[in-house]
């Protein structure tokens, strides 16, 4: 779903920066979306990945008029069957990558940007873990910046 909304931003003429925990994927997502797009390798639950990322975007743009955080994984186990690292990958990634990957777009966002928190039909429904990393990540959406609207 994120590469069908990206694909949207590069008609509308935007340039699009994409990161990734896979560079094969990343490169074929790159290929996909087609032109006005780079990928940048990293994992959004690693803060030196995304002060890579956002490097990155500063050299080569400098400027974010939107950030759009997508990313969100899923992995369904039998509720007595979580075990502390998959509590941790879920939480780091869904929660913890989302909330630095806004945090850190911060000080490059154009005054009148916008944040998108990208959700799942994860929140509505689903197993214990699914549902409840979408639910954390909404409350801060609000409270990011004095004066900023997501």
């Amino acid at each position: 779903m994120g590469w069908l909304r990206l694909s949207f931003f590069v008609k509308e003429g935007a340039y699009v920066f994409i990161t990734g925990r896979r560079q094969k994927e990343l490169d074929e997502a790159v290929v996909a979306i087609g032109g006005n797009v780079s990928g940048v390798q990293g994992d959004i639950s690693k803060l030196a990945d995304l002060d890579r990322l956002y490097e990155t975007v500063s050299k080569v743009k400098g400027r974010i008029d939107i950030v759009f955080a997508n990313a969100g994984v899923g992995e369904f186990v039998p509720f007595g069957a979580i075990t502390e690292e998959h509590f941790d990958k879920l939480f780091n990634i869904n929660v913890r990558g989302t909330l630095f990957t806004v945090q850190k777009a911060l000080p490059l966002l154009n005054d009148g940007g916008s944040i998108i928190l990208n959700g799942s039909v994860a929140s509505v429904k689903g197993t214990a873990l699914s549902v409840s990393t979408p639910r954390v990540r909404r409350p801060f959406a609000p409270s990011c910046e004095p004066g900023l609207q997501i």
